[in-house]
């Protein structure tokens, strides 16, 4: 891979981030499964990145690390309970529009925020955000929907959800072409409830697919809609080769099982959304950058949402503001640009309900060696009081004005015993079908300490996090 010599002055960003998207989603990597010509096109003219990796097997843990590049842990994102105000980043932490709005640029979200939907100092523009259209909690339904727009609330005109994200993109993009800026563009499909426009899904299902899968191919081929057209604004707008537009999903797939079908396509990946094996938690993406980076080449290390801040910040010239804040990422333009060991070896990853443990839903990889601590049921479990009010601020967000601060539940008491390590050398076995744990004891001895001593480094107490 060769090296661009960048035009003069800051680019643009756009940071594309889907929801519960998986490989098995897009067309270009799913045998043609769906029709996705744009996010194919960033694929093919841009970096692939064939092992990047989400920092959590769930959305708002995941989206406070690739604005923060810290371990979601670090952040106080632990949860998506927002009635709960875990999926907040704590108001000691800056995220990259912070950077970036200091350094000059214009910045902007349209769409899914969900890292602080209570409380107006976590509000998008408290966060860094010069603009924001969208909604602050987890899902909307796509046709009901009730959403912000320049500090004003803007009621459903009949327009699929996604399409307003994409009018708004095009707009912010359109108001600021002649200063650089950025924008974080978090479509929330395909993420339910799956309701795709009228008359999409029916070609699906004239080819095999069972209703459930047709619909939720129609929300993506909708979004990739969206996505042409933001690329081609770009392009008439004679903005596309200063811009840096990253694609990405917030995690794998939502599992969706149906009467006589497996779960949910996602290129032979094990897992989905919710659990750390390589199909919750790895995640395609691409970037395209014609004046910085040379396209068409795909990338193979292991990189991770910690590492597009540094990367970001990097492109654009810019320091974070709190520079005593450990960063768990790298810059990866080197690594864009051809270099390799860029990337740390060594990446950490785990999720469970309410507080955080170490010996529930964890993992670690190690070069190509990955440690898996297998999910303990019970630490899953949500308070049915939880989640109603999970719903409600979907559909009454005006009756909330502040999180439950009501004692969260115990953790319950796990046996030693229970806790069973699994491992798998990836190089060889990307599916993880071979547990060679008993036949490596050595190994899993050393990858687990290192992972609990990883956990005690970057956790922080709930009720030691700022302006809870």
């Amino acid at each position: 891979m060769s090296t661009v010599a960048p035009r003069a002055g800051r680019p643009n960003v756009i940071q594309i981030v889907a929801d519960d998207l998986g490989y098995g989603d897009i067309g270009c990597l799913n045998g043609g499964r769906t029709y996705t010509p744009g996010i194919d096109s960033l694929i093919a003219d841009g970096v692939y990145l064939s092992q990047h990796y989400s920092a959590s097997a769930v959305c708002a843990p995941a989206r406070a690390a690739l604005l923060t590049g810290r371990y979601p842990h670090r952040t106080g994102a632990v949860d998506t309970l927002d009635g709960r105000g875990l999926d907040r980043i704590a108001l000691d932490e800056d995220t990259v529009a912070d950077a970036l709005r200091a350094a000059g640029y214009a910045t902007g979200l349209v769409g899914k925020w969900h890292n602080g939907a209570l409380d107006p100092r976590f509000h998008p523009t408290s966060r860094g955000f010069d603009e924001f259209s969208g909604f602050r909690g987890g899902w909307s339904d796509y046709w009901d929907w009730t959403i912000e727009v320049g500090g004003r609330t803007v009621e459903a005109d009949g327009r699929y959800l996604t399409d307003v994200w994409t009018d708004e993109a095009i707009s912010f993009v359109r108001r600021h072409r002649d200063e650089p800026f950025y924008l974080h563009l978090a479509y929330n499909a395909p993420h339910t409830p799956l309701q795709a426009p009228p008359g999409t899904a029916q070609a699906h299902e004239d080819r095999g697919a069972s209703p459930v899968t047709a619909t939720l191919y129609a929300m993506v081929e909708a979004m990739d809609r969206g996505i042409v057209d933001l690329l081609s604004e770009l392009d008439a707008l004679g903005l596309a080769d200063h811009t840096v537009v990253m694609f990405t999903s917030d995690n794998g797939p939502q599992p969706m099982k149906e009467e006589n079908l497996a779960v949910r396509f996602n290129c032979g990946l094990r897992g989905s959304k919710g659990r750390m094996y390589e199909g919750g938690i790895r995640v395609p993406a691409a970037i395209r950058w014609p004046d910085g980076v040379t396209g068409g080449t795909t990338v193979d290390d292991a990189v991770h949402f910690t590492d597009w801040h540094a990367t970001i910040l990097a492109l654009a010239g810019a320091a974070p503001l709190r520079p005593e804040k450990e960063r768990d990422g790298s810059d990866l333009l080197p690594m864009l640009r051809g270099e390799r060991g860029i990337v740390p070896p060594r990446r950490f990853w785990q999720w469970n309900r309410y507080r955080p443990v170490p010996f529930c839903n964890a993992a670690m990889r190690d070069g190509s060696w990955k440690l898996v601590i297998p999910h303990l049921a019970e630490l899953l479990v949500v308070r049915d009081e939880d989640l109603a009010m999970d719903r409600a601020l979907r559909y009454t967000p005006e009756l909330f004005t502040g999180i439950d601060t009501t004692p969260l539940p115990a953790a319950p008491v796990i046996a030693p015993d229970r806790i069973v390590p699994e491992l798998y050398d990836l190089a060889n076995d990307p599916w993880e079908q071979h547990d060679l744990a008993a036949a490596q004891p050595a190994r899993v001895g050393t990858m687990r300490t290192a992972l609990e001593t990883w956990f005690d480094e970057v956790s922080r107490p709930y009720d030691q996090l700022p302006s809870r």
